[in-house]
């Protein structure tokens, strides 16, 4: 085995615990926590043995495993940032709906907006 097979293996073992201690935490749905446990799985099986990345790319007509990885990470990269930029449009219309309603509200008390200075 390799120094980079090594080096991926661990890093795979590292992100396999940093995922369980992130769902423990909370911050992970168990959706989640199956897709990244399963996606470190790979990688490490990936690492262990990089000849079936090979037999993958020609049942789908890619000439290299390396090339079929980077085809499937760049498209899954991709299909992340597009969610992520759904899920920053969601919490920005979220914000404008609470900033909106808290003055909606303290204009209703016949008060102003109080900043900090103010409760000094």
């Amino acid at each position: 085995m390799s120094l980079i097979q090594i080096f991926i293996l661990l890093f795979a073992l590292f992100a396999i615990s940093r995922t369980l201690r992130q769902f423990r935490q909370g911050a992970l749905s168990i959706a989640w926590l199956i897709f990244w446990i399963v996606f470190w799985i790979v990688v490490g099986g990936v690492a262990i043995s990089p000849q079936t990345t090979d037999v993958i790319a020609k049942l789908v007509g890619v000439g290299r495993g390396a090339d079929f990885v980077i085809y499937i990470s760049l498209i899954a990269l991709f299909y992340l940032i597009f969610r992520l930029f759904g899920k920053i449009e969601d919490v920005e219309r979220e914000i404008t709906k609470l900033v909106r309603k808290l003055a909606v509200e303290e204009e209703d008390k016949g008060g102003q907006m109080r900043t900090k200075e103010d409760n000094l």
